[in-house]
């Protein structure tokens, strides 16, 4: 039998995550993946001269966190920022056309994308009182803020384009929390962006998109790899047992069975999977975790000469509103936001097709699924011909969806929670989908974690600073 200050079960984003945080803070961990790979569904794939990813394309940060683990880890001589080229342009696609989205906030509003009268509509925004409390739908929500047809041009093709859901379904709190914050602490989310700019111009690091010279996966070999991180790829966790006042993990691994004892508990899978492996020891809690939905995704990657293509691509692409009936949420393109993504005189666009809107979709045969594609950028990008260079990457649970009654199963799955003392939970249907949730996700948990009495410590050599003993509960500055 082995023993661990934190047992970790999943080796994607979210548990590499929490042990290079809690690695950070001196306390020890082990992490079992099933696969035999770490990062979950996140993987870089280099072919031909095209570089593409399974899932993340980039990363969007604000956040000081992220900042520091990247230059703590190493990471920040591999970041490449967002291309100027990309930042050219932001577009919306309307009536078959793509539209450029102006930066800044009076111009926007001032664009012609706006009808006078949404334009009236969103002036408005500021008299509309604050809600009541009540749970509402993003649609609800951007609805009754800002009027319809911000919400049709520009919000459903976000949350459909992002993060695969549907805008009438997904819950507002959960899938736009920093809007949703900004009304119940302003009353309004205009004076709050202005005031929230005031207060960010002292305290936060500018917003930017970045990567990595070899793609997403530089971020994922870079947790896994790094000193206090103890990973076993191709372990799988079979039981979950309480142990006085730990916990024992059962396994096997390496063509045998493993027993794992850690006075805490992290489970960082899928969560059909956390609750196949929760239902024995509480039903209700397993319930509540498998009735959470994924919505399925194909993430399809094509190459082009640049000449078959004539629009100049000076932006990082589009998404698109579901009145306008096309094939795919989203079109990235990729060459243009970051170097190396495609060899030279070609270009690579990403496109995103499935998703709440049309999942069935997922299963076409990959002929079928191409000519949808270019038969609907034709018209949009002056598209000629067929790609010259094609994967297609599909995922039949891509992302959890946040949806219906989606405040009550969390308080459901709390309050079972709270039972099961050094259990915990963390993966990307808790506290959002992309990167940057799941890194800050990782650290608050570390932080709680080593606020705990009774913790055993040990030293991590960083790569940065060698060997170094952190205080309890706090990380020191460097």
């Amino acid at each position: 039998m082995d023993e661990t200050e934190v047992a970790i079960v999943g080796g994607g984003i979210s548990g590499l995550s929490v042990a290079w945080w809690l690695a950070q803070r001196g306390i020890p961990s082990e992490i079992w993946e099933r696969a035999h790979h770490p990062g979950g569904k996140i993987r870089s794939h280099a072919a031909d001269g095209y570089l593409t990813e399974r899932a993340a394309n980039l990363i969007l940060n604000f956040r000081p966190e992220i900042d520091l683990l990247l230059r703590r880890s190493g990471l920040e001589r591999h970041r490449i920022r967002r291309s100027l080229r990309a930042e050219a342009h932001r577009y919306l696609l309307l009536e078959g056309s793509l539209r450029p989205l102006p930066a800044h906030p009076l111009r926007l509003l001032l664009s012609p994308i706006w009808s006078w009268r949404g334009k009236l509509r969103l002036l408005a925004e500021p008299f509309i009182p604050r809600a009541g409390g009540e749970q509402e739908s993003v649609a609800r929500f951007v609805r009754r803020r800002f009027g319809a047809e911000l919400l049709e041009k520009a919000m459903e093709p976000f949350v459909a384009g992002t993060l695969a859901a549907d805008a009438s379904q997904a819950d507002a709190a959960a899938t736009l929390p920093r809007l949703t914050a900004l009304e119940r602490r302003y009353g309004s989310i205009t004076a709050g962006v202005v005031a929230s700019r005031l207060l960010r111009r002292r305290t936060a690091v500018p917003g930017e998109a970045f990567s990595f010279t070899g793609g997403i996966s530089t971020l994922v070999e870079a947790l896994a790899a790094a000193p206090g991180v103890r990973l076993h790829t191709g372990t799988a966790a079979t039981r979950l047992a309480r142990d006085g006042s730990g916990w024992l993990v059962s396994g096997r691994g390496a063509g045998r069975e493993r027993l794992l004892r850690a006075r805490q508990l992290v489970l960082c899978t899928p969560a059909r999977t956390a609750a196949r492996l929760l239902s024995p020891l509480d039903r209700e809690l397993g319930a509540a975790l498998a009735a959470i939905p994924y919505a399925p995704l194909a993430v399809v990657h094509t190459g082009f000469r640049r000449e078959q293509i004539r629009h100049p691509l000076d932006g990082s692409g589009f998404l698109t509103p579901a009145g306008a009936g096309l094939s795919f949420n989203g079109n990235l393109w990729m060459s243009s936001l970051f170097p190396g993504r495609a060899p030279p005189g070609r270009v690579l666009l990403t496109s995103y097709i499935g998703g709440c809107r049309a999942p069935q979709m997922v299963e076409w045969e990959e002929q079928r699924l191409v000519e949808a594609l270019c038969r609907d950028l034709q018209p949009i990008l002056g598209l000629r011909g067929e790609p010259e260079w094609l994967r297609i990457d599909r995922h039949q649970r891509a992302l959890p969806l946040y949806h219906g009654a989606y405040q009550r199963r969390l308080a459901l799955i709390e309050q079972r929670l709270r039972a099961l003392p050094g259990l915990h939970l963390a993966a990307n249907y808790m506290g959002g989908v992309a990167v940057r949730d799941r890194i800050l996700c990782g650290a608050g948990l570390a932080r709680r974690i080593a606020r705990q009495p009774g913790k055993r410590r040990a030293t991590v050599v960083t790569a940065a600073r060698g060997a170094e003993r952190y205080e309890q509960g706090a990380i020191p500055a460097r």
